[in-house]
Parts: C-alpha cells; sequence; structure tokens
C-alpha cells in the first residue's frame, strides 16, 4: 500500500475540460484564429510529442499577452466551467485517513488554487507542486521527485494517479508506479474505471 499517492488535477479528480478548451479558444479569438474543435484540444494537452504554444496559437513561445488573456477567461469562468468528478470527494476522503495525498498539476498555481477551492478538495493535500513552480513540468519527473523529497517518501512507497500520457511517462520517469483512469480527457477507454475500482487498487499492496 503506497504511503504517499500523488494525485493529477484535470482529467482525473475534476472535470475542468470546458474551462480549458474555452480559455484557449478565447486566445485564439484574440490573436484573430477561428476556434478549434474540442477533442483536438483535449487530445493536444496530454500529447506529449507536440510544441503546444506553435499549435495552439502558431507562435514559438507563449506571451505574456497569451497567458493574460487565458488566466483572465479562466478566473472568470471556473466556477460555472468545472467540476468534481462523482465519487472524489468520497475518495479522496477514505485515502486520508491512511495515506499522505499530493498534487502533481500543470496548471498555474493562481488556476489550481482557484480550482482547489471552489470544489473545496485542497485541505486533502499536504503537497501542491504546480506548472509554473518548476522549470520542467511534466511530463518531466521534477515535480514528482520534489513531492517525494519533501514527504521523504521512498520511490518504492509512492504512486501516480493521472489521465493521460504526461502523467504516465512522468512517473516513469520518476521511477513510481502509475495508476491510469479512464474517465479522463483521452478517450482510448483504459485504465481504471470506476471511482471504487480506484480506491481498491490504492489500497491493495501493489497499484
Amino acid at each position: 500500500m503506497a504511503a504517499t499517492i500523488i494525485f493529477d488535477m484535470d482529467g482525473t479528480l475534476i472535470d475542468s475540460s470546458d474551462l480549458i478548451v474555452n480559455s484557449i479558444n478565447h486566445v485564439r479569438h484574440r490573436l484573430g484564429l477561428p476556434p478549434m474543435d474540442r477533442q483536438t484540444i483535449l487530445q493536444a494537452i496530454n500529447d506529449t510529442t507536440i510544441h503546444r504554444p506553435s499549435f495552439f496559437y502558431g507562435v514559438p513561445e507563449y506571451s505574456p499577452h497569451h497567458l493574460a488573456w487565458f488566466r483572465d477567461y479562466y478566473t472568470s469562468h471556473h466556477k460555472e466551467q468545472s467540476r468534481l468528478y462523482p465519487g472524489i470527494k468520497e475518495l479522496l476522503n477514505q485515502l486520508a485517513l491512511d495515506h499522505t495525498l499530493a498534487l502533481a498539476t500543470n496548471a498555474y498555481r493562481q488556476s489550481t488554487q482557484e480550482l482547489l477551492e471552489h470544489t473545496g478538495i485542497g485541505h486533502y493535500f499536504r503537497w501542491v507542486r504546480c506548472g509554473d513552480e518548476v522549470p520542467n513540468p511534466k511530463p518531466h519527473p521534477q515535480m514528482l521527485l520534489e513531492i517525494l523529497h519533501q514527504s521523504q517518501t521512498s520511490k518504492e512507497d509512492a504512486v501516480m494517479v493521472g489521465d493521460g500520457k504526461t502523467d504516465e511517462e512522468a512517473a516513469k520517469r520518476a521511477g513510481i508506479p502509475f495508476v491510469k483512469v479512464a474517465w479522463g480527457w483521452e478517450e482510448d477507454g483504459e485504465g481504471v474505471q470506476s471511482v471504487q475500482e480506484l480506491l481498491e487498487r490504492l489500497q491493495a499492496s501493489t497499484p
């Protein structure tokens, strides 16, 4: 049984798909670009092979304007365009009895804090690492390794839970087991099918 469980946020705990898609398309609108379809955006977010600034906005790197436009829309709409997946609060409540819970998300700290406060699950996580707090976000293992170091958890006593290739690759490079959930943004049908199954996997001796 893993002592420390590291969760991804978007697509794993929180269904923020509408919020992410609409925020990106808001920036594209400001740039004079047509909207991108929903599934293309969601697949690209978990695709570790693409260069996202070029893919989403046709630019070599994000500019301060891109980030500001994204955050403005995100902050203004996060309450009505995001929600917990069914059963997640009960899952965290149960796991917190016997495990240390952590969060590793590529979302920026401000966005993460807004979603955690809105959904009421922030207090479950002893450690939270965000995409703008490390030089190398997922799929690089840096934030996972930092959580292991801060929590004094060995790789053998940790597990990562996520919904896509970005999380899976980060866990693999960090040297810790990975459990994929099937309700996230990758529509391949692979992974744990229910919150109850996830609970049973995480409470087992080996994930």
